[in-house]
């Protein structure tokens, strides 16, 4: 059988070109990797108080120290599990860490006016907002909840964890200590 030469060279140069991409694709793949283990800072969005005023998320403070910033709402019950969890450590852990906890309900528009009460009833210590909209959510990157979030003292995402389960809240407290390390040296 006699095969042309330009078919060779075709045949050649066709594979070359699958590899060069092939390659590419790799490499792309791997600075998307990379820039995601960046801490990526906290993204301003407006979000609404309990009382119904406008807030941003910029705003958001606790002078330096860590912020942790909880995705919930009222007809999750891993998520009020979780806040529950939280609630009973956390002014412990305010002492040992200086740690805010932020808990945004994504409940929606039929929904929000059940927040307050229900905050009320649980009786958290938190600063709760509402993101009925979704756009906090979605800046996020957030798709269910619970979704929680550990920011640095620079609002930047430096840990996150999706789901509740029991104990849960134990390796948040070990990423908080981590932190305080961190800062100290």
């Amino acid at each position: 059988m006699i095969i042309s030469v330009p078919f060779i060279i075709y045949y050649k140069l066709r594979t070359m070109i699958k590899n060069i991409l092939s390659l590419l694709f790799i490499c792309q793949l791997s600075i998307t990797a990379l820039a995601q283990e960046k801490n990526h800072k906290l993204p301003a969005v407006d979000v609404k108080t309990l009382d119904g005023k406008t807030f941003n998320t910029a705003n958001f403070d606790n002078g330096g120290k860590p912020i942790i910033i909880d995705f919930w709402a009222t007809w999750c019950k891993p998520c009020v599990k979780e806040l529950n969890a939280i609630a009973e450590v956390y002014e412990e852990w305010e002492k040992e860490t200086g740690v805010k906890v932020i808990a945004i309900s994504i409940d929606d528009a039929r929904n929000m006016a059940k927040v307050g009460p229900f905050v009320n009833g649980e009786s958290w210590d938190y600063d709760v907002y509402i993101d009925s909209n979704g756009d906090f959510k979605r800046a996020m990157n957030v798709n269910n909840v619970p979704h929680t979030f550990l920011l640095n003292g620079n609002k930047e995402i430096v840990w996150q964890h999706n789901s509740y389960s029991e104990g849960d809240e134990k390796e948040l407290l070990a990423e908080l200590k981590k932190l305080k390390a961190v800062k100290k040296n």
